[in-house]
């Protein structure tokens, strides 16, 4: 329950106008605002320079109101990533990128664990779905889901494949999976042929089609005949993801507060 006297604070940076991060960012702040979490935006355009933004961080990282910092990610190529990204206060680094969270999570102890791969760890529980024992395919080995997935669904006891563009006979590993998470970003990729009977599936791609209509990488209308369980899209992980983020940031928050 949040406190309406000293609730958690979210800061969202933007850099650039990429619609879909826009979208993002703003479905991010609505949601803190839904449950009572304070939201702050910060938006530059793509000439923003290193040093600026690396400003704002460090302004971020002292201020008292602030318990959660995120920066909407692709950065234009000008920016370096890694290093903004690890400029952020552990403590406050609700995406779970920092180099510090992200060698927790491999350790499996105590951290900021990345949004997306809490979210879908959070479906399988709700659904009851049992991740010890299992294959888990993970397509899509990134940062933001693949990885993280991977390692948390590990530390779960299941038996993970990680798969990549250089993954070959890749319809033969995702047929044996029980849990297949896919996040590679190509529409209808994954097809009927490619599953098992009965498997779960989790679609983290979002593509946007020629005629603006938005698409999983699963083939979803042929795929939902042959799966026991699979999440939609849009919906299904994406929400979940938000979700995610609003108790990183509660949880940030109580870490912060109880070392005061």
């Amino acid at each position: 329950m949040v406190d309406p006297r000293f609730p958690p604070g979210l800061a969202t940076i933007l850099i650039g106008n990429n619609p879909a991060s826009s979208i993002y960012v703003q479905n991010k702040r609505k949601a803190c605002e839904e449950v009572g979490i304070y939201a702050e935006g910060h938006t530059f355009p793509e000439s923003v320079s290193e040093a600026e933004l690396l400003a704002l961080v460090h302004h971020l990282n002292h201020d008292k109101k602030i318990h959660g910092i995120l920066v909407q990610l692709p950065l234009p190529k000008t920016l370096p990533e890694r290093k903004i990204l690890d400029a952020i206060a552990v403590e406050k680094d609700v995406d779970g990128f920092h180099y510090e969270n992200a060698g927790k999570l491999i350790s499996n102890e105590k951290g900021l664990i990345p949004c997306a791969a809490l979210a879908i760890v959070e479906l399988l529980r709700a659904y009851n779905v049992t991740i010890a024992g299992a294959h888990a395919v993970v397509v899509g080995a990134g940062l933001i889901v693949g990885k993280p997935t991977a390692l948390l669904l590990l530390h779960h006891g299941a038996t993970v494949t990680i798969c990549h563009v250089l993954t070959k006979n890749l319809g033969t590993i995702c047929r044996e999976a029980d849990i297949l998470v896919t996040a590679i970003g190509q529409p209808k990729f994954i097809k009927k042929e490619m599953v098992k009977e009965g498997a779960v599936i989790l679609d983290v791609g979002i593509n946007r089609l020629a005629d603006s209509s938005i698409v999983g990488d699963v083939d979803f209308d042929a795929v939902v005949e042959r799966a026991s369980l699979i999440t939609p899209v849009p919906g299904g992980v994406g929400p979940m993801t938000i979700a995610m983020l609003l108790s990183n940031t509660l949880q940030a928050e109580k870490n912060i507060t109880r070392r005061r």
